[in-house]
């Protein structure tokens, strides 16, 4: 079991809207809650001026050793899982904010290892996906059988890449429209981005795992005010009589135009994040 400290340090990777969030919410319940920043890093530092202390602007990310982190949280982007998420997790536990990166089987076999090996806890934070508690536990005895997550959004919303990209519908054109409907290890290189929520229900569906779990991605123009995330469970057949169970829950975001995230999944990460106490040497959903 990782050691437990009075008061957790957090390093915080990104400053973006959500990194923002974050930092702000230490700064005003930290006290209370044992928690303190102990750094923030982003790609442009000049972000920082005015807003950070420069006593806890890290320039170089590579240095972040010496700020005793207890707990590092990535809300960046992708690549810094694959950069540095190995070096953090031999020295702190570790909340990847961006589990796409995970879609990478060699790179979650190496973070898994590594939690393990250092007994430290790589935390997925469950984003916008509901029920991920259940869905574990039937994954944990095998009874998941199927799992499809159906994320409907506003076309400005998207940031795709590659050909998905030249999918979205031009402006001004009705109807909803299938940009991808596969394998979640498939769309995640496709929506680093945008499919947060898919790569967290692949963590919890571990049975199925990126390439069991499918992923359908729709664009809808009349979703100016809401992101839709349909979540399809199916389980055990009971007792040979053709009959499955399962559950479908359809979870309505209130979101801006154009943002990739909903306004309720902030208050979700921190929830994740309060939820990062030392975990032992494991993946855990929070």
């Amino acid at each position: 079991m990782t050691a437990m400290h009075k008061t957790r340090r957090v390093g915080i990777v990104g400053y973006g809207h959500l990194g923002q969030y974050l930092v702000e919410k230490i700064k005003q319940d930290g006290d209370s809650l044992g928690l303190e920043i102990a750094f923030v890093w982003n790609r442009s530092i000049q972000k920082l001026d005015g807003k950070i202390p420069d006593s806890l602007q890290l320039k170089n990310l590579e240095d972040f050793e010496g700020r005793k982190a207890h707990l590092i949280v990535e809300v960046s982007h992708p690549q810094i899982a694959q950069d540095y998420g190995e070096l953090f997790l031999r020295h702190a536990d570790f909340m990847i904010g961006s589990p796409t990166a995970l879609a990478d089987s060699k790179l979650e076999i190496t973070l898994r290892n590594t939690a393990f090996n250092y007994e430290h806890t790589l935390y997925v934070p469950s984003g916008a996906f509901w029920g991920g508690e259940d869905i574990q536990k039937m994954a944990d005895i095998g009874t998941l059988k199927a799992l499809k997550v159906t994320m409907s959004k506003h076309p400005s919303c998207f940031r795709l890449v590659d050909f998905l990209a030249s999918q979205l519908p031009p402006t001004g054109v009705p109807g909803r429209k299938i940009l991808f409907c596969g394998p979640v290890r498939d769309l995640c290189p496709l929506a680093p981005n945008n499919v947060n929520t898919m790569a967290a229900a692949a963590i919890a569906g571990h049975n199925l795992g990126f390439s069991g779990v499918t992923g359908c991605l729709v664009a809808d123009p009349e979703l100016v005010d809401w992101h839709l995330v349909e979540i399809e469970v199916t389980g055990p057949e009971f007792e040979n009589s053709g009959k499955l169970f399962s559950v479908k829950t359809v979870r309505s975001n209130p979101a801006e135009l154009g943002a990739v995230t909903g306004n309720a999944t902030y208050q979700s990460f921190w929830s994740s994040l309060l939820a990062c106490k030392g975990h032992g040497g494991r993946v855990y959903l929070c």
